[in-house]
């Protein structure tokens, strides 16, 4: 079995101080939880990035700036930056980020319930996403939320809409109104991927660890992060990014994996190496 991929999704891009005064939101911040993650044994770090105010935004110049800070600090780590945005902007705000080429980028896969609003990629969004990171050599992330999620960009792919094999698949279960984060749910998605793709489990809120051993047994990798839960146990906020990754590394001890490095992540991803 392979080395076990931990990211660590440091902020997203809806969750605030006033859930958990750790969330960063400043450059300095995001530089901290970043490094957190990364010492505690992240490989990749998911990016969103904030105004100084904790406002959602994917200005080019912002991510710069972030993408930069923390390369002062974490030079080997593998950064994804989010395309998905907040839920309201345009297709154009979202891909801002592309414009940096970074090595990886999300792409997200489908329209679905985000709680009580609608996160909306449709198929001439995705088709863009796609073509942008075709034009720009970024390997994409693909995040499932849904079922049909998979089997819709899986067809695109056959048709040459977006980079195809081997492609690297988050499955995002858990969020209120899309696929339950449940284990016969992962295996499902799992066994319906191609021959040689990568996979990463997200379990949303309370599932982020009860959807983490599987995924670690079942030899996929895990996010975890303050963008998708915010609590070390029940009732304990997390002091850091840090300390839910540690919690990974902790389980991933018990269950015989041992954890990869960001170069070590890149050639099980198929990127090329940094320098």
């Amino acid at each position: 079995m392979e080395k076990l991929i931990i990211t660590a999704a440091i902020c997203g891009a809806e969750v605030t101080k006033e859930q958990n005064p750790a969330v960063p939101y400043t450059v300095e911040e995001i530089v901290r939880e970043a490094k957190s993650a990364v010492d505690a044994g992240a490989a990749i770090v998911h990016l969103h990035v904030r105004e100084d105010d904790g406002t959602p935004t994917q200005s080019k110049a912002r991510f710069k700036t972030c993408i930069d800070a923390i390369y002062e600090v974490c030079p080997d780590v593998i950064l994804i930056p989010s395309t998905g945005g907040a839920v309201g902007m345009t297709a154009e705000e979202r891909l801002q980020p592309t414009e940096l080429f970074p090595e990886m980028a999300t792409l997200d896969c489908g329209t679905c319930n985000f709680g009580d609003e609608v996160f909306e990629n449709t198929m001439p969004m995705m088709r863009d996403f796609g073509k942008r990171m075709l034009e720009n050599r970024i390997k994409p992330e693909y995040e499932c939320f849904e079922m049909g999620h998979l089997e819709t960009v899986l067809n695109m792919a056959k048709k040459g809409q977006v980079p195809g094999a081997p492609m690297q698949f988050n499955f995002v279960l858990g969020v209120p109104g899309c696929t339950p984060a449940t284990v016969p749910n992962l295996c499902w998605l799992v066994n319906a991927i191609p021959a040689g793709s990568t996979w990463t489990a997200t379990g949303i809120g309370r599932h982020a660890f009860t959807l983490a051993a599987p995924a670690i047994a079942m030899g996929g990798n895990v996010r975890v992060g303050f963008e998708d839960n915010l609590y070390l146990e029940k009732g304990v906020l997390a002091k850091s990014n840090g300390e839910l990754v540690a919690k990974v590394v902790r389980i991933a001890k018990e269950l015989g994996r041992e954890i990869a490095t960001s170069a070590e992540a890149r050639k099980i991803l198929n990127l090329k190496a940094k320098g």
